[in-house]
């Protein structure tokens, strides 16, 4: 399959011109593997091990769903702000391809397809899922009125654990909230690298994120972001009684952390990029870890001492 580069350095799809497409970011998938990594932790932890095909198969579309949604609305948002932008000049909105409406209604659609897709499940997973889509309409405006816009993506990203939960146990048992706590913290790491593709451009119109927030602390706060990380999935592990295999999961998630930060020190735009693409790969890693640890029922690292 043949691709080209978008402005920013990702492979796109050649084939994909649609502005339509290319509004719900399905050109670029990067979106979609980074909300499925954590959907699919949760899933396993819920379920202690492989989900039921049903629950799978409704978070997975549903992922996918809520992802184009939630970038038609961070789209809308920034209609007047994309065409200053190096990067995101070309979009549909600011281009004209699309109009602000058109993007509303298929919106509108997009979460329609979602509540379909919800009330397939029981009635705490519905509850939950309008806090989801609260997160997801008010973090497009947060760069507006704070530099934490990050944590608000986090919330967003890490919202499918409550709701995964919900839906394998009808129940909120309190563990869950570290792997909550760790994909927020992780999700602020790598969408600071992503930030730091656009620091400059934010600067000049006044744009705000954990990169601008953290100038020239932002390597460092990157990596303490990702420290926590790991030390809140470690945790995870031993509340959840994994084994080595996980662990073992863990230790390569860490190795790519440190290759992210080799490639990114000198802050060079397509290298902080790749940093931030590489977090698909840890996102993988991990769920390689947890997924192989339920299959093989590894001994809990506690009964090692």
């Amino acid at each position: 399959r043949r691709t080209s580069m978008t402005t920013s350095g990702e492979p796109r799809a050649a084939f994909v011109s649609n502005p339509w497409l290319r509004l719900m970011r399905l050109d670029r998938p990067i979106g979609v593997y980074l909300l499925m990594w954590p959907t699919l932790w949760a899933l396993w932890f819920a379920a202690e091990g492989i989900p039921s095909l049903k629950t799978l198969s409704i978070f997975l579309v549903g992922l996918v769903v809520m992802r184009a949604a939630g970038c038609v609305i961070n789209d809308y948002a920034d209609r007047d702000i994309d065409g200053l932008v190096e990067r995101t000049k070309t979009r549909p909105l600011p281009a004209g391809e699309i109009t602000p409406n058109q993007a509303l209604w298929l919106c509108g659609g997009l979460l329609f397809t979602a509540l379909i897709l919800v009330l397939m499940t029981n009635p705490l997973t519905i509850a939950l899922s309008f806090g989801g889509l609260a997160v997801t309409a008010i973090y497009p405006f947060m760069k507006r009125f704070t530099h934490l816009p990050q944590i608000g993506l986090g919330v967003a990203w890490a919202w499918v654990v409550p709701m995964a939960f919900a839906a394998h146990r009808e129940e909120l048992p309190w563990e869950l909230w570290l792997i909550f706590a760790a994909i927020v913290v992780w999700t602020v790491a790598f969408d600071t690298y992503y930030a730091m593709v656009d620091r400059a451009d934010d600067l000049k119109i006044g744009v705000k994120s954990t990169a601008v927030l953290f100038g020239r602390y932002d390597l460092a706060m990157i990596v303490l972001l990702q420290a926590a990380t790991l030390v809140l999935m470690f945790l995870v592990g031993l509340e959840f009684q994994r084994g080595w295999i996980y662990f073992f999961g863990l230790l390569i998630a860490a190795a790519f952390f440190a290759n992210q930060f080799r490639h990114a020190r000198h802050r060079e735009r397509q290298a902080c990029f790749a940093a931030f693409l590489s977090n698909h790969r840890v996102g993988m890693v991990i769920f390689i870890g947890i997924a192989l640890d339920y299959v093989f029922k590894g001994l809990p690292l506690a009964s090692y001492f």
